[in-house]
């Protein structure tokens, strides 16, 4: 990402394409908020989004189980795809008690969610920080050319002083640049898929787009397809203005997939089939 503007973010917002993106997203938010569910049961949407959010980003991952099985599971250890359930949902737990910490400190925020995410899988040494030079990466569908430690370094602390910074960017941008620069550092050996898909849940829920936490982002990039996922995220490494704008319009849309999802849960809670 580079760009000669003092507020990078902000630039990013005017591309071609990311104001109309940004809008439908709003205004897909507003309707569900504006939903009589959401005055009474906003705590069961929230719970339901928490769930649903997990199933999608483990299904990126490799993981994609029924809804209902992840439902109804209570033993998350054991095989690969479990692990990968189990590290989301503890992930989607996560999101919502970093906020302060992530307005100070995103660096920390991304070390205890790497630690949450690999709940004692990885060596101890390796968890919750970012990689050394010469450390295997273990990322399941991200073929980017890996960044070196050095570099991934740098980027870090970049992406940390534009979040202390703050921007007049709007909350998509901003949510898809963190999504998209943690996925193409990929800091950690592991789970940076999930981290990812996370620090994106809490950049929408902190900036006050999504403050209760009902818009999945992560079922819409479930639903759109890991190959459309990939696609758009090959736009966003490019560097190029078409391909960032088509990476955050991309995010943009599973914003709204997740308010179709969440709508829908509003719609079987108000009909009593909770």
């Amino acid at each position: 990402m580079s760009t000669t503007s003092s507020d990078p973010l902000a630039a990013l917002g005017s591309l071609p394409g990311v104001p109309d993106a940004v809008g439908s997203v709003r205004k897909a938010v507003d309707r569900v908020y504006g939903h009589r569910v959401m005055r009474r049961r906003s705590n069961e949407v929230t719970a339901e989004a928490a769930l649903r959010g997990a199933r999608g980003s483990a299904a990126l991952s490799g993981a994609d189980w029924n809804l209902e099985e992840v439902r109804r599971r209570t033993d998350f250890s054991g095989e690969e795809e479990a692990r990968t359930i189990g590290a989301a949902l503890r992930l989607t737990a996560e999101a919502g008690q970093l906020l302060s910490i992530w307005r100070q400190s995103p660096l920390r925020v991304l070390a205890r969610l790497h630690l949450v995410a690999a709940g004692g899988a990885a060596p101890d040494d390796a968890v919750g920080r970012p990689r050394f030079a010469g450390e295997r990466v273990e990322e399941p569908l991200v073929e980017a050319s890996l960044p070196d430690a050095d570099e991934v370094a740098g980027r870090l602390e970049g992406l940390s002083d534009l979040i202390l910074a703050g921007s007049a960017a709007p909350a998509l941008v901003t949510a898809s640049i963190v999504h998209g620069e943690l996925l193409a550092l990929r800091p950690f050996g592991s789970h940076n898929g999930l981290v990812a898909r996370t620090a994106e849940r809490i950049v929408l829920i902190g900036s006050g787009l999504d403050p209760k936490s009902v818009c999945p982002a992560e079922v819409g990039h479930a639903e759109q397809g890991r190959a459309a996922y990939v696609a758009a995220f090959e736009g966003y490494v490019s560097g190029k203005p078409e391909g960032m704008a088509a990476w955050i319009a991309h995010c943009g849309r599973a914003v709204e997939l997740g308010v179709r999802e969440s709508t829908a849960v509003c719609e079987a809670l108000q009909r009593g089939a909770a």
